[in-house]
Order: structure tokens, then sequence, then C-alpha cells
């Protein structure tokens, strides 16, 4: 089924089609949520919780053309996740300053290349809550530190500094992973 078949009829509440989006989206809406969560048990129950969210909210959907669906079903899930995150008060979970290791040296892009895809989630994933949180929304979604701080009710410079944290523990990770591996 095609997009737009599959939108009009997940619109008139078919569990056929309902079915088909959640087989064919549902790995991807799992890594957004883990991505967020980084718990798989969690994850899984962020992401029932945002197809809930997708299929009762059909009528709030435009479509723009191929992709739109999946633009607007990936937002959904990535929200969902996020509002979990404040109603759990994840910001609350980072850690001290004082115990990010100092890394001298960024990893090179040509290392990082080097390691699986699969690892480098795992270190994303490993991060503390905030500091993952922040990560995410600034380099897969792309948000400024001024859209961060509205959507996670911290100041601007709390999000940047979360980030810096985030990228030393992971340039750490990578360096380790490296020498271990090279």
């Amino acid at each position: 089924m095609e997009e737009f078949e599959l939108v009009e009829h997940c619109r008139r509440g078919e569990n056929s089609a309902r079915k088909e989006l959640y087989e064919r989206y549902a790995g991807r809406l799992l890594g957004i949520c883990l991505r967020y969560v980084g718990d798989r048990d969690t994850a899984q129950d962020v992401m029932h919780d945002g197809f809930i969210k997708i299929l009762s909210s059909f009528d709030k959907f435009s479509w723009r053309g191929e992709g739109s669906l999946k633009a607007w079903i990936d937002k959904v899930m990535a929200n969902t996740a996020l509002q979990f995150l404040r109603k759990n008060d994840v910001m609350s979970l980072a850690i001290n300053i004082d115990d990010v290791p100092e890394v001298s040296e960024q990893p090179e892009a040509s290392d990082i290349e080097t390691i699986p895809k699969k690892i480098l989630m795992e270190f994303i994933a490993e991060l503390s809550p905030g500091y993952r949180t922040v990560f995410n929304l600034y380099m897969f979604e792309e948000k400024s530190h001024k859209e961060i701080a509205l959507l996670m009710g911290i100041n601007e410079k709390s999000s940047a500094s979360q980030l810096f944290r985030a990228k030393q523990v992971l340039a750490k990770r990578i360096k380790e992973y490296i020498n271990k591996n090279s």
C-alpha cells in the first residue's frame, strides 16, 4: 500500500492499515525512543504510547507528499519521548561537570567512521539521560539551544553545557574504543 493510501485507510480506522503502519515503522520508531530513553523496555512503553497518539491523531495529519507521513510520525514519537522525559524530570539526572573526564584530543572524523553505527548508538545510550536528551535534540533533531531550552524547561546555557559534556563523554568512549580495537 502506498503512503497516501495507508494514511487514508488509517484515518478511517481500518485495522489492517493500522497493522501495516505499525509493521512498516515500528523498528524506526523504537530506534527514536531508544535514542532518548536508553532502556529498551521503557523505550517500548514510550513507543506504544506514541503509537496510540499517532492512531488517534490522524485527523491532525496533513498530507504534503511522499515522506510526510514518516516525518509526522517521527515527530510525534520524538515528542512522546520528550514528554516522558519531562514527566520523569530527566534534566535533574545529569552528572556533575567534575565527574566528566577531560579529553584533550577529539577523535578524528575518519576514526569515528570506522566504528560500527551500532557501537556509536550504544555509546549514546550510555550517556546520562540529560546529556543524551540534549545530544539527540541537537545532533539528530537539529534543534537550537534555544529550542532545546524551551522543550526541556531549562535555560540555553544549560543546554549548551549538557551538549559539551555529552560530547566529552562520547569522545572519551570513542578514543577508548579506537585504542582497544586498533
